[in-house]
């Protein structure tokens, strides 16, 4: 934990607090909800047309009762979506809502309750009562971070391979050579339980310091059952006792184990492994949301792949899987076909594989940091985009690619991806959210939605993406559902910029 002159992590509260309740539930005169009437540029698509504040004359009565907290008089309170989009594409994604001199309300079950212009939220609420009250003069605040890519439950020290990649080294060379996922696999199943959870929250609590509030997470260093349950129970265990939120995801066949075949492999996830997952959640023991499956040449094949997420889809679990990473395999049009939520990777994907995804409304998380690490060539966002395909980040996290920031993801998909700063964060928050099947409750700030935010100390919210780190200085809160879970005290005595 740090110290509190680094910034502290706030403790959890009672459990069952702050559940997403259905949308536009509650009342909020000014809010933006019904999108609204006045000042020209008070409420405006960052780049794109003003929109209109709701005058005073046709709100509702005053808001009374007791609220869990109101953040007041920000700069910009960027509120990515203002009509319940579940994601944003094509030219809408380069176009954000952004609110000035706003202020909003979160109420006692974590959700959105009013989103306005200050003076508006003040007199509607001049009878409330809030647990928090934090001034956000000079402030942005954003919606709270997801990242729709992570491997965050493993143990070994992979600081050597960097060096060998260094040198020359491919990845499918240190993977052949026993390095790379092998190598994780080995330490994972040595592992404790609690020793791995104790690492596992270590990083969780690092990327929530960096803007993430909602965190997919992956099993995958275990490929034999044991151990893929033990990941998939520390995960569980994160789920009930973290602030965080967490869409957790089965991944054994992340590799062919030693000492089989792909075939083999994937007999076993599909004969013993699902079935397995099915039990537990019946059971209430362990509730998996995704599974992925690395299909790659060498790994997993294209019809391997198949079988298993469909036996995945066939239990409940969302296909959200690694595809056309390393070589051309045509996971895109596969995914596309089985109506999968999101795939990952992409740098080898084809034109046909573009527009697949992009009728299927299958979501591509690219990963900035994996090609910048492994010397690969770019993902083709900008292609993605104006083909219309949903483009959302991640920081595939994991000891090949040690990376919990999503702000810096963020900064390596502009400069090197070519995407813009608007279009950048749409795919860190509401496109993020949609591919974990999470949009109604998460990426933008909506009334009905779930309190999570982030607010920076600068009077221009770009400054997250712009700065490239040094986001010591520059966040100063992580809010989840509603209640501070990380706050910075010296952003409070430091200059951001």
């Amino acid at each position: 934990m740090p110290s509190p002159s680094d910034g502290r992590l706030v403790s959890k509260g009672q459990p069952g607090q702050g559940q997403s309740r259905g949308r536009g539930q509650g009342q909020a005169g000014g809010a933006v909800g019904s999108l609204p009437s006045s000042a020209p540029g008070d409420f405006e698509p960052n780049g794109g047309h003003p929109l209109r504040r709701q005058s005073l004359c046709s709100l509702p009565r005053a808001m009374a009762g007791r609220h869990r907290l109101l953040l007041e008089n920000a700069q910009q309170l960027v509120l990515v979506c203002a009509r319940g989009e579940e994601y944003l594409r094509r030219q809408d994604a380069g176009s954000l809502a952004v609110l000035r001199d706003a202020s909003l309300v979160v109420g006692l079950d974590g959700c959105i309750k009013a989103v306005g212009q200050a003076d508006v939220i003040r007199n509607q609420f001049s009878g409330a009562t809030f647990e928090r009250v934090i001034d956000c003069s000079g402030k942005c605040v954003l919606p709270g971070l997801v990242d729709a890519h992570t491997h965050p439950v493993w143990a070994g020290d992979r600081v050597h391979e960097f060096a060998m990649k260094l040198a020359g080294a491919s990845y499918m060379e240190i993977h052949e050579a026993g390095g790379g996922i092998h190598f994780t696999v080995e330490h994972t199943r040595k592992a404790t339980e609690e020793e791995l959870f104790s690492t596992f929250k270590h990083r969780l609590e690092r990327m929530l310091r960096t803007g993430s509030t909602l965190v997919e997470c992956k099993s995958g260093y275990g490929l034999n059952l044991e151990t893929e349950l033990k990941m998939l129970r520390v995960i569980e265990r994160a789920k009930q006792c973290m602030d965080i939120g967490i869409s957790s995801t089965y991944c054994g066949a992340h590799s062919v184990p030693k000492g089989k075949t792909a075939a083999e492999a994937t007999d076993d996830i599909i004969n013993n492994h699902l079935p397995k997952l099915k039990e537990l959640k019946l059971t209430g023991e362990i509730c998996v949301n995704n599974i992925d499956v690395f299909c790659e040449k060498g790994v997993f094949d294209l019809e391997s792949t198949r079988r298993i997420l469909q036996a995945g889809k066939d239990i409940g679990l969302q296909i959200n899987f690694h595809g056309d990473e390393l070589h051309p395999m045509k996971s895109a049009e596969l995914g596309a076909e089985l109506g999968a939520r999101a795939i990952s990777h992409l740098e080898e994907v084809t034109d046909e594989g573009i527009k697949a995804m992009a009728r299927a409304k299958c979501a591509a998380v690219l990963l900035p940091t994996t090609a910048y690490m492994l010397r690969l060539k770019q993902p083709q966002a900008r292609k993605m985009l104006e083909e219309g395909v949903i483009v959302a980040l991640g920081s595939d996290f994991n000891p090949n690619a040690y990376c919990f920031s999503m702000p810096m993801v963020m900064h390596l998909a502009c400069v090197n991806m070519k995407m813009s700063m608007n279009e950048a964060l749409a795919a860190a928050t509401i496109n993020a959210a949609y591919a974990l099947g999470k949009s109604d409750t998460h990426g933008s700030i909506e009334m009905g939605k779930q309190g999570d935010l982030v607010i920076i100390n600068s009077s221009r919210w770009e400054h997250l993406i712009y700065q490239f780190g040094g986001h010591e200085a520059l966040i100063s809160y992580v809010i989840v559902k509603g209640k501070v879970v990380y706050q910075n005290e010296r952003c409070e005595t430091m200059i951001s910029y």
